[in-house]
């Protein structure tokens, strides 16, 4: 690889992973935008996409629950304060306990390229409160081609993927693209598999001996999972182009080791349709429209764990509980994008209309009472309108977006639960400065909003008490960023500072648990802050590194009801990520990673989180190729054998029940992981 072509798009993509090719990425990077590339070649090990961004953006948090189909934070920001959309589509899990997030519905052999959108600088979209993920599928190219994926790991992982794309005709392509995955329970630092992590909370009295795992399922694979990814595009004519995609997602018996229930399956299909005209005339330089249908089924039971043998108040009988939820997201966007002198002018519409229902089920007959979350509709509709001005070095970049949303709940058998309706005005300014070809100075302010979900709204728990609180505001986010980017012959450098005043943020308060007649959720006002600093350095023309590290702190304006401390919560520490890249001729490639962190010290601990100690990870990898055909991969993760957690205990999250001594249960990250992959193009 050589020096200039490195630092040169490291530079203008800002990345936080070495070995990609600019040439392949369909997108305008700016300052404000992180470009993680080729997470289906970088990180083959898993489909888990959560795993992956963890390990190569300083920025983003892990909130593991199981071996596969975990969540992020970005910028302690989690849950619908973070916007993710799959191709345009904008996605939800089913799970109120977040067993299914948005970013666990797409497979990382899937991915061809992702953006991290920090800040409230995203218009087109509906509630980007905090950050926006966009997560770009692999398209389909021009000729014939192929890849076969076979992977192996530790804990008896196997992977084996196989996708296939060209063109049918001069104007139409196509893309197949298949994946099957399995895992066994993996081990921690200690030696403790899942049903050993759990021994271990019993006896320290921090757990309930009815939710081990029985005896025969003590042994069962962690998870299951099996992906489809179909795409056709057609170009109708040289300036019309119509894109059809579909994506499938079979995830079966996934373990939740620090919750109550696993998840029997999670299934979901993904449905999107794009039109794109360009050069229509003087006022249309690119039309699109976009359809899309999003939808999750997902059953979490108690049916592997002890609990289920035997009913207390039936002695005898059993006690299997099913909590099944769907979810089903209908959207549509259409915008129009025209140049006025030097102003690039974008006005758009925004539709969504997402249905959540969900009941609880006593050895597979329906509950009458409570319904968990009764058919509740959130509808959407938006206005949208950018505008990019160019004068000299400097770019202007300025977004408006009315929304006006209603949620409408069914008839809940629980009681009458009110409609709610939200508006708001949103926008910001941001601008780049180019001082020169090397330097680049960039600020932004903005007002973004997000409504609150139907779980924050409307949730009923199993013993029929109200966890949402049904009067919720939506929360507000003003934030100011600024930075500056800078290239060097050899290096490059990025900093940026962020200051977000959160009006309304809604917050989970164990105070109102205690109390059934109220839900579990109220609103406080929060402020975030911190930094983030990344760059490149260019040793020799072999020898390469990236190096990333960020920081925020949270605090509330004033402590929720009933209690005292003033930590936000699901902030995490200091965060540093590392890699030194090694070229040994053309067909090898070494790679040494570190990811550490700083102990996680501020907590809000009334509402369930415990201190973290610091860790430092090291994570080794080879990669070689064999002519133009094949290429094998071995790793190993977490060389030193680490015990070590990343994930806080929340208790906005139903995890494992409490014990004598009143503590939530602690899951560990996973102790040293051997991985190899053979990989086969043709």
């Amino acid at each position: 690889m050589k020096k200039g072509v490195y630092l040169s798009l490291v530079c203008a993509l800002s990345l936080q992973a070495a070995q990609v090719e600019l040439g392949t990425i369909d997108v305008e990077a700016k300052v404000d935008t992180e470009v993680i590339k080729d997470v289906h070649g970088e990180d083959i090990k898993s489909a888990d996409l959560a795993e992956a961004l963890f390990k190569q953006s300083p920025s983003i948090a892990l909130s593991r629950r199981s071996g596969i189909a975990n969540d992020i934070l970005v910028r302690g920001q989690r849950k619908d304060n973070i916007n993710v959309t799959i191709d345009g589509a904008k996605v939800c899990g089913a799970c109120p306990n977040r067993m299914d997030p948005p970013i666990s519905h797409v497979a990382t052999n899937n991915v061809d390229y992702i953006e991290i959108n920090e800040g409230p600088y995203n218009v087109e979209d509906f509630g980007v409160l905090s950050a926006d993920v966009k997560i770009h599928t692999i398209a389909p190219s021009e000729k014939i081609e192929g890849e076969l994926n076979l992977g192996l790991g530790s804990w008896g992982y196997k992977k084996a993927s196989l996708n296939v794309s060209g063109g049918i005709t001069d104007t139409v392509k196509f893309l197949l693209s298949a994946s099957t995955e399995s895992g066994e329970q993996y081990e921690d630092g200690d030696g403790n598999d899942f049903v050993g992590q759990i021994q271990r909370e019993i006896d320290e009295g921090k757990a309930l001996p009815a939710f081990q795992y029985q005896d025969r399922y003590k042994d069962m694979e962690a998870y299951n999972k099996k992906t489809l990814l179909a795409k056709l595009f057609w170009n109708i004519t040289d300036n019309q182009e119509l894109k059809l995609s579909y994506t499938a997602n079979r995830s079966d018996d996934i373990l939740y080791p620090s919750s109550k229930m696993d998840a029997i399956y999670d299934d979901s299909d993904i449905y999107n349709i794009e039109y794109i005209a360009k050069n229509l005339g003087g006022y249309s330089k690119k039309l699109s429209m976009q359809f899309y249908q999003s939808e999750v089924e997902h059953p979490m039971s108690t049916v592997y764990r002890n609990v289920s043998l035997n009913d207390s108040a039936n002695p005898g009988n059993p006690n299997e509980m099913t909590h099944a939820l769907s979810t089903k997201i209908q959207g549509a966007k259409i915008k129009n994008s025209f140049d006025v002198d030097n102003h690039t002018i974008t006005v758009g519409m925004d539709y969504s209309v997402r249905n959540w229902d969900g009941g609880y089920y006593k050895n597979g007959s329906l509950f009458k009472v409570p319904i968990s979350i009764d058919d509740v509709d959130t509808e959407n509709m938006a206005l949208f309108l950018k505008d990019e001005i160019k004068i000299d070095k400097l770019v202007l970049d300025f977004g408006l977006r009315y929304d006006d949303t209603t949620i409408t709940p069914g008839n809940n058998m629980n009681k009458a639960q009110p409609k709610n309706e939200y508006s708001e005005l949103n926008g910001y300014i941001f601008g780049t400065y180019n001082a020169d070809a090397n330097t680049k100075y960039f600020a932004g302010f903005g007002k973004s909003s997000r409504v609150p979900d139907a779980k924050e709204l409307y949730w009923v728990g199993m013993k029929n008490t109200p966890v949402g609180t049904d009067n919720l505001k939506a929360t507000i986010n003003y934030e100011f960023d600024i930075g500056m980017e800078k290239k060097f012959d050899d290096a490059t450098f990025k900093a940026k500072v962020f200051y977000s005043k959160l009006e309304d943020y809604i917050a989970y308060n164990s105070v109102f648990a205690a109390n059934p007649a109220i839900g579990q959720y109220e609103n406080v006002d929060a402020t975030i802050y911190g930094f983030e600093l990344s760059g490149t350095y260019m040793a020799t023309a072999n020898l390469y590194f990236d190096y990333g590290m960020a920081y925020q702190k949270g605090e509330k304006d004033s402590p929720l009801t009933g209690q005292t401390g003033t930590d936000l919560p699901e902030i995490p520490p200091f965060k540093f990520n590392a890699v030194a890249n090694y070229d040994w001729g053309e067909s090898l490639t070494l790679r040494a990673e570190v990811v550490a962190a700083n102990e996680w010290a501020d907590i809000d601990y009334e509402n369930g989180e415990q201190k973290l100690d610091a860790y430092t990870v090291l994570n080794l990898k080879g990669t070689k190729s064999f002519g133009k055909n094949f290429e094998l991969i071995v790793g190993v993760d977490n060389v030193f054998d680490t015990t070590y957690a990343v994930t806080n205990t929340y208790q906005d999250l139903i995890l494992m029940p409490t014990g004598p001594n009143d503590t939530v249960m602690l899951l560990n990250e996973p102790r040293r992981y051997v991985y190899t992959n053979l990989r086969y193009k043709f």
